[in-house]
């Protein structure tokens, strides 16, 4: 449980720094997959692993409210100091997440032929990203089971435990692609091999790291897995109804973003190359602020739990501060060494142009982008996923209805200033709604 008036500046930055490293660390594995295969394999095959990474990407996304539908819930329930409600909390999840990808692996024919059909590939490369991915799709299970898993640490402020097995999974994952498919030579195959192993070695010891954790905090009669709450309908209800409204709230996070690549196209390759390419680094920056994001669900939740709003607003109000001097920090980082970062990630002299004429915009939505970060860490924390839903579908509607007029006017720095109003919009929709959140606290 928090302490009353909330965590200080140093106990928050010590739940966040743990979950900053695991989320830093999650795009190196990527550029491994790019290394190894770039390295040892084909060009067929390099197509391959982007295509199939691209379709698992979109799945997991679109199940994260694994992680984010636990943690609010297990925030809470320690909070008001009700342990068995702590495991049951997983338990549920955990049912959902090995029915989904149990689901996932009985209908991964017709899954993997529509993806690839949305996807323009080449015969060779769609045949091989068919290949990778069923293999991959046999670690479904275990990666959704994970995202349940990382909710609990989350939610109960482990986030070290978090970070040893994003660190060990990306590190076996590295291990396993250079041997499969650098020095054995199994190209695409090999990849998606390691990958599956990875998660589910993942799966496996954050399954004994919470055994552990849950162990040792009960000190209640109920049974270790109390059934009769897992099962409970009502309970149920309430958690398919916040995972489904998260679900809505991711799905149109999406599609935000492939309206944006969509748009971008339109320009030409060389705006597509540039966009991508600032992308990347709002990506990158994007790691660091979720890591205070995550901090303020775990308190926010345990302080709903509790119903102690003193300690709601000392967690909330230096979390932010925290997230904030992030921001700022990052976007002046952007702004110093942006052209740097640019001309690294590209040698194209026009797509170099084209990424530093939008600079400017990107560094604004890094500055700006910590506000919608918080707020969802807020309402996720608060379980108050309504509110999350309807402020997405709010926040995406403006953002399509600015998007034309201002690329109309402006191009594709109309297309940045639309992208920026929609981190924007989003914030100040969900921004409208705290007040109530708050009134809902002692």
């Amino acid at each position: 449980m928090v302490r009353r008036g909330g965590p200080g500046h140093g106990e928050i930055f010590r739940i966040a720094w743990p979950i900053i490293l695991a989320n830093v660390a999650v795009p190196l594995l990527g550029l491994a997959d790019t290394a190894v295969i770039g390295n040892a394999g084909t060009v067929a095959e390099l197509g391959a692993i982007a295509l199939g990474a691209l379709i698992f990407s979109f799945v997991y996304w679109g199940f994260g409210f694994l992680r984010m539908g636990t943690t609010g819930f297990t925030a809470q329930a320690a909070g008001a100091g009700d342990e068995p409600e702590v495991r049951a909390a997983l338990g549920r999840s955990l049912a959902i997440a090995l029915s989904v990808g149990l689901g996932l692996i009985l209908f991964q024919l017709p899954i993997g032929r529509i993806s690839l059909a949305l996807i323009n590939g080449s015969p060779e490369v769609e045949a091989v990203a068919l290949q990778y991915f069923h293999v991959r799709i046999w670690g479904a299970p275990a990666t959704l089971a994970t995202f349940a898993i990382m909710g609990t640490f989350v939610g109960l402020g482990r986030s070290r435990q978090l970070m040893a097995v994003q660190l060990i999974l990306n590190a076996l994952n590295i291990i396993l692609d250079v041997l499969f498919a650098g020095y054995l030579g199994w190209g695409a195959w090999g990849i998606a091999l390691g990958t599956t192993l990875s998660e589910w070695a993942a799966c496996l010891l954050s399954s004994w790291l919470v055994l552990k954790l849950l162990r040792d905090r009960q000190s209640d009669d109920e049974p270790l897995w109390p059934w009769k709450r897992i099962t409970d309908l009502e309970r149920l209800k309430r958690t398919l109804g916040a995972n489904g409204d998260i679900m809505i709230r991711t799905l149109l996070l999406l599609f935000g973003f492939a309206w944006f690549t969509d748009q971008s196209a339109r320009f030409g390759d060389t705006t597509l190359a540039a966009n991508h390419v600032l992308l990347q680094i709002v990506t990158f920056t994007a790691y660091f602020l979720d890591g205070y994001a995550f901090a303020t669900e775990s308190l926010v939740g345990s302080s709903m739990g509790a119903g102690d709003g003193a300690t709601l607003d000392g967690a909330i109000a230096r979390s932010t501060q925290l997230a904030a001097a992030s921001a700022v920090i990052l976007a002046s980082g952007t702004w110093v060494l942006g052209g740097v970062l640019v001309d690294t990630l590209t040698t194209s002299i026009p797509v170099r142009a084209e990424a530093r004429s939008c600079l400017p915009l990107a560094t604004v939505y890094i500055l700006c982008s910590f506000a919608a970060f918080q707020l969802d860490g807020i309402f996720i924390g608060a379980t108050r996923t309504r509110d999350m839903r309807n402020a997405s579908i709010e926040s995406t509607l403006l953002f399509l209805l600015a998007c034309w007029p201002l690329v109309a006017w402006a191009g594709n720095q109309g297309l940045w200033t639309a992208f920026l109003l929609f981190v924007l919009i989003r914030a100040v929709c969900l921004g409208l709604r705290y007040p109530a959140l708050r009134r809902s606290v002692g």
